[in-house]
Formats: C-alpha cells, structure tokens, sequence
C-alpha cells in the first residue's frame, strides 16, 4: 500500500470520524466478546487436560436403571469394586480415592483440610509433579503423608516439611502422619480436590465395602489404548452378573450396568453444563457474527458513495489492480485496528467479567494473536472486496455522469435490509434469552422449598465423626439454650447439604420386583416442627409410640415411616390419606403413619426425590451422620450463641454454621455467574446491533437528501417524510423478531431442561423482547428520521 492510498484512508476517517468510530468501536467490542467468552469456554474444555497420559485414564461408572428414581450414570462406585475387578482381571491398573472429612490438629485447634485417601498405584494413573521427596515411594507407608505445597507452606511455613509428623483426624480416627513427600498444587481445571494424600486402607469391619448400591468414593482405571479400554468395558456386564446378581434379583443389569467415562469428560458429564458451555460459546460466535455483519455492512454502504473517487481515480491513471490493492488493504487496516481495540478492551474488561463469572480468566497472546492476524485477513478481505471487486470495475463516464446509482441500487439495499435482519433477529433472540434468564434466576432464588430458609440455622460440623454420642447431646441441648432458638434437632440430610444421599427400593405389595427407589432421610425430634414441614395426613413421629425409634424397634416389628408427598403416587396411593396405615416393604416391612409436604434440600437442577423419613433417637450411629438444624427467629444472635457453646465444648474440632438461605444459596452461584456473563454479552451484542443500525440510518439519510427535497417540493409533509424514513428503516427489524423467536425458544427450551424446577416459556417474554426490540430500533433511527423530515425543500435540492 502506497503513501498516497494510506493518506487516502486517513482522510476518508478523518473526514468522517463518527463512521469511523462506530465501525470501528462496533467491531472491536463484537472481538472482545468473543475473546472473554472464548476463554471462558477453553477454560470449561481444558479440565484435566493437563494432566499427562490424561487420555489415557478411565472413571468407572454405575448407569442405575431403577425408573421414576435412579436412572442414568454416577461417576461413585462400590468401595470394594476395584479389588473383585483385579481378581477377574489380572494385570489391571487402577485406584481409588476417598475424601473423608478431615480434621489437621495442632495446638489443641482443629482445621478443616481436603484429603484423599488412595491406592498405592495413584501416581501410575496421576502423574504429578512432585517437588521433594518420592510420592509413590510414600504411599507404600500408610503412615505416611503428602502434602500439595500451599498445605506444606501453612503448616511449615520455614520450608522443611519432609520428615516431620502430623497430627489428623481422618474420619474420626486420630493418627500421626510422617510427611513423605510434598506435590505441586494443583490447577484450577480439575475435580482432583487432594490438598493432603494418605493410603487408603480397607477397613475390615464396614458392611458397606462389597454393598452393591452404596457408593462412596471414584474408581479410576488406566488403558494404553482406546480399544484396550472398549475391550475392557465390553465385559463389564459378565463382570456385573457374576458378582451382584444377590443384590439385585435373577439380572442384575435390568437394574445396574457399568462403563467408563474419559477423565477429561467428567467436567462436562453434566447434560446441564454442556448447555451451559455450549451457549456460552455461541453468545461469543453470534456476537462476533453481528458486529462483523455490522462492520461489513457499514463498509459496503460507505464504499457505494465512493463511486466517483473511483472514477476519478481513474481519469488520473490509477489501474484496476491498484484501486483493488487499495480497498483490501484500507479493510485490513481498519480490521486490524478494531482488533487491537478489541484486544485492549478484553484485557481492561476481564477483571470485571472474572468478579461477575467467579473466573480466573487470563489471555494466552501466544494464541490469540495468530488468531486475530488471521481474523484481520479473512474479515478485511471479505470486507474490501465489493469495493475492491465491484467499484473498481466502474464505468467512468456511467458514474460521473450519474447514470449509475451511488448506492448499489436495488440489490444493494436488498443486501443490506437482508444483513440488518440478521444481526437484528440475533439480537432480538439475545433480549428473549436474557428475560428468560432473568426470570429463572429469579425463580429458583424465591420459589418456595417446603421450608423458610431465613429461620433455619444448618451445622454441617455436627456430623463430626471425632464427636461421640455425649458431646452431640451436650451440644444439641446448648444449642436449645442458645439466643432466640425456638427448637432444635438434627437429621442426615439438610438445605444445602448433599454430603449424604441414602436410597432404599421399597417392594409393594402385589407387585414383582424390588419397587421404587426412594431417598431415605434418618430424623431426630421434632424434624418435622424445626424445619416448618406441614403434615398432609396422618402423624409425625413420637417417642411414645415404640416402633417409630429405629433404635428400639424388633427386627420382627414393622417399622413406621413418614413420607413425602411426591412419594404418594409413586407408591401407588390415590391421596395423603389413602397411604396412612398402609404397609409397604417385603423383607424390611414399613407402616406408613404419615404424608409430609415436599422439601427441596438440593440443587433446581436436580430432579427432587420421593423420599420416606425413618425416626431414630441415637444421635450417633454408623448408618448415618446427623447434621444439627436449628429455627430461630434471629438468625445472627443464635449464630454467635451456638458458636460459643462449640468451642466450650469441642474447641478441637472445626465449627461451621451457616443459615438455610445461605447454604442453598451455593447451588445457585454457577448459574447466577453464568446469566451475568450472558447478560454481558447479550447487551453488548444489542448494542452492536444498535451500532450497525444507527450507521445504516445515517448512510440511507444522506443518500437520500435529494428524494427527500423532491418530495417535500411535490407536497410531502414533515410527517410524510419521517414516516417514510422511519418504516424502511425499521422493515427489516419487523422481519428480524419474526425470525428471532424460533431461535429464542429452541435455545430457551434446552437451557431450561437442565433445572427440574423451571419457569414456563410464556409467550409474554417474546412480546416482550420483540417490543424492545422495535423500541431500540426506533429510538436508533428516530433522530435520522426526524432531521430528514425537518430538512428545509431548497436546502435538500441544493445538498451534495
């Protein structure tokens, strides 16, 4: 590109620098967009990435088959899977890893630190980098320990962990630990939560180990090659028939299969977090593709009105190829400007968007600068070659004599009606997607769970294992006697707490088979009271009556259970009050005493359960771990009363409390981060949009000077003229809603499936954003419209 073709372009951005800085600003946002969002979207795709041979390691699934209940795979496995595997299958490779609560004592204080029990073959699997000593050496020591280093640098800030002893209480059972070796940490993108690792050591007395259906800790397994692992998972249904088939009838796999899942999909496994990812990438896409349609469609219409620079260019001597030369080069330039600003624009951007997504998001240059020389070439060609393709072949004497219309004609505005009905219905869909977005966050926050979250107090530490039978009645009565405690109890599952799930299928009576799977939740006194669950039908549990107590009832004896609404009709009970008194269950026979109303403890996305609630008094047992619920009416004051009473009473072990509100309010961060970031973009998008919009108003009002002096000098009102003005210009946004609403409702309609507690897609959110839309679009235009009216008939005759 020559001196005077870049003078050219100066002068053509000078001149018209309001063009210039919407064409420009408009492309460079669409390009920080899609940077951010890019990011975050290699981010969700990088987990365990890292990791070498990651290709290589397997997790063993369990796909449950039990409809109404379980259904579809969990990445949990028997505890004792691994040792029946390695009995059929010689030469196998693999480990387990178990994350009990943990508990680092030192000075007479506990604290709270991640742990990972495994087998010795760990480091055969997970490659990590160690930093001082010999990690898989370490594990042939189950008195050993290894730390991550930000855990060696807490407890041993002077740098010489190796050799010294620790003191952790690993799921209630003190013991001292030679530190062995010291890791790296850990990256962001990973579901390996270590912190400390320990051999894991089967215990010999837990019924559990080799119960086919508890599942309490992942088995990974390690194949050199895809088809070694196919071949392997080929058998794993002989492997289930000639090991569970006491479990679960004549065929276990009419009720359990198993298969594996790649480590490096386990991030994703979740149907609800592809949606995510998925969107997320496609708002980065759509908004790169309609500032680019902006861009390019604000190029093609300002390229038109440069018919006779061309033609003039030419009387000069200036050749095709030149003139060719010098609008693909100008688009480049341009391009790469806007990419720049783009790029700047992310980096000052990403601080915000990593506080609204909860992200630790950073820019790799050494890949994103390839990608946007290539993404300058590709749009500065595309855009430059009309005029570079079209204008340069111009007839000289067709364009200074006029014969030719500067604007591209009739095929020209097609063009261009057709690019804004693109970028428009794109962002109409964008508006549709933040309502339904808005309204399902708000949704899920404020539906009613069965309970009210701001009077309830959960104590996730109260299932402590280090704390014995005396201590948890001690504490639970100084927490009655705490500030402002109406009444308090306990139960193995709480709002917010999903550390322990227990499902039992339940036989009915007349009916082959094991039954219908229903969660069981073991309650205290008062459960029903503390938490604020109404009673549909029947009664709650009393300790006057014998077979309520799971602790005093005869194996001979019925056992009485309450359940829960949703689990009438899966029972096969026409109402509340037709299940009271009915008898359920085969070789553990239950009595129905009561109908509860549902309580959602769990995640939205989660489909909520039928469960049934048994009564035990014995706040410690071995089946379940109690976790202290408390209603009160000021949740601050008993906050500070209950926390005092722990540390009189158990200072050694960790206190953690939080209200209901509180800890539910974790199952809706990810989602709140990721509306925000859509919203983000959403907006960003519209505005784009708006841009191109504003461009192609301004572009169509100066062109039109003369038509509109003509008409006012034939009798065309002001009126005339703006409604003239503004209907062509606000056509294409009337055609782009029309398009936008079946790509806002299949798009919503898959984002929604991910939440078992969803809005319903009422058409009032299409109107809705449709209506916007038209609004945004007219406020855009109005001020075009409105100055093309008012324009005085001799000024517009005499305008060049």
């Amino acid at each position: 590109m020559n001196r005077f073709a870049l003078l050219s372009l100066y002068r053509s951005l000078t001149r018209h620098r309001l063009y210039a800085v919407l064409n420009i600003g408009g492309l460079a946002l669409g390009i920080a967009v899609f940077l951010v969002l890019s990011l975050y979207v290699r981010s969700e795709l990088g987990f365990e990435k890292w990791l070498p041979n990651h290709n290589k390691v397997y997790i063993l699934e369990d796909v449950w088959n039990v409809p109404g209940t379980l259904v579809g795979p969990s990445q949990d496995s028997m505890p004792g899977t691994l040792e029946l595997l390695k009995q059929d299958f010689p030469g196998l490779v693999g480990t387990r890893i178990k994350t009990p609560p943990a508990t680092v004592l030192r000075d007479g204080v506990g604290t709270d630190e991640g742990i990972a029990l495994v087998d010795p073959e760990f480091f055969q699997l997970f490659a990590l980098p160690s930093i001082s000593g010999n990690p898989s050496a370490a594990l042939l020591d189950p008195a050993n320990i290894i730390l991550e280093q930000h855990i060696a640098d807490k407890y041993f800030p002077n740098g010489d962990a190796l050799g010294n002893v620790m003191t952790v209480n690993v799921n209630g059972k003190p013991g001292l630990y030679r530190v062995a070796a010291v890791i790296a940490d850990l990256p962001a993108q990973t579901h390996l939560k270590l912190g400390m690792i320990a051999r894991l050591v089967p215990p010999k007395d837990d019924p559990l180990w080799y119960h086919w259906g508890s599942e309490s800790l992942r088995t990974y397994l390690h194949f050199a090659t895809p088809k070694q692992a196919q071949e392997f998972e080929d058998q794993l249904d002989a492997f289930v028939r000639r090991h569970a088939g006491d479990a679960f009838g004549s065929d276990p796999l009419d009720t359990l299969h198993m298969a594996l899942l790649p480590l490096d999909s386990l991030h994703l496994v979740d149907p609800s977090s592809k949606v995510t990812v998925t969107t997320l990438g496609l708002v980065g896409l759509v908004t790169l593709f309609i500032a680019l349609v902006n861009y390019i469609n604000l190029a093609v219409a300002r390229s038109d009105l440069r018919a006779r620079e061309v033609a003039m260019r030419k009387v000069l001597g200036a050749s095709r190829g030149a003139l060719i030369r010098q609008f693909l080069s100008e688009a480049m330039i341009v391009v790469a400007l806007a990419a720049l600003l783009g790029l700047v624009l992310a980096e000052l951007g990403l601080p915000l968007v990593n506080a609204a997504g909860g992200l630790s998001l950073t820019i790799p240059y050494r890949l994103v600068v390839p990608g946007l020389i290539a993404l300058t070439v590709c749009v500065g060609f595309v855009a430059g070659a009309y005029p570079a393709m079209i204008l340069s072949r111009f007839s000289i004497v067709g364009v200074l004599a006029s014969s030719r219309a500067p604007g591209g004609g009739r095929a020209g505005a097609r063009l261009r009606e057709a690019l804004v009905v693109m970028q428009f219905g794109l962002s109409t869909a964008f508006i549709i997607g933040t309502l339904v977005l808005v309204a399902q966050t708000a949704h899920v926050r404020n539906a009613s769970l069965g309970y009210d979250r701001s009077a309830l107090v959960v104590v996730p530490s109260f299932k402590a294992p280090e704390l014995g039978e005396s201590q948890l009645a001690e504490l639970l009565d100084a927490f009655r006697r705490a500030p402002d405690v109406v009444t308090a109890t306990y139960a193995d599952a709480a709002p917010g707490d999903d550390s322990t799930i227990n499902s039992n299928s339940i036989e009915l009576p007349g009916r082959p088979g094991f039954g219908p799977s229903l969660q069981n939740v073991v309650v205290g006194p008062d459960f029903f009271k503390t938490i604020g669950a109404r009673i549909l039908a029947g009664r709650g549990f009393d300790t006057r009556h014998r077979n309520d107590d799971i602790k005093n009832r005869d194996n001979s004896d019925d056992q009485n259970i309450v359940i829960s609404q949703q689990a009438v009709p899966v029972l096969g009970f026409a109402s509340p009050a037709d299940a009271i008194g009915k008898h359920v269950g085969k070789g553990a026979p239950r009595t129905i005493i009561g109908v509860v109303s549902d309580l959602r403890f769990y995640s939205p996305r989660r489909p909520m359960q039928p469960t049934y609630y048994t009564y035990r008094s014995s706040l410690r047992s071995q089946a379940s771990d109690p976790i202290a619920i408390v209603r009160t009416t000021n949740s601050v004051a008993t906050l500070d009363g209950i926390r005092a009473a722990w540390m009189r009473i158990a200072p050694d072990v960790p206190f953690e409390a939080r209200t209901a509100a509180q800890n539910v309010a974790r199952y809706y961060e990810d989602d709140d981060h990721i509306s925000r970031l859509f919203i983000i973009g959403a907006v960003l998008a519209v505005l784009i949009g708006c841009i191109g919009l504003w461009g192609l108003a301004s572009f169509n009002a100066a062109r039109r000077v003369k038509e509109i002096g003509i008409r006012k000098a034939l009798g065309a009102s002001s009126s005339d003229i703006f409604a003239l003005m503004a209907g062509q210009l606000l056509r294409p946004v009337v055609v782009a809603n029309i398009i936008a609403w079946p790509l806002a409702l299949f798009a919503m309609r898959s984002w929604l499936a991910g939440f078992d507690d969803r809005v319903a897609l009422s058409p009032i959110f299409f109107i809705v954003a449709s209506a916007v839309a038209v609004l945004i679009a007219l406020i855009t235009v109005f001020g075009h419209a409105l100055r093309a009216s008012r324009a005085t008939t001799a000024w517009a005759l005499h305008h060049e």
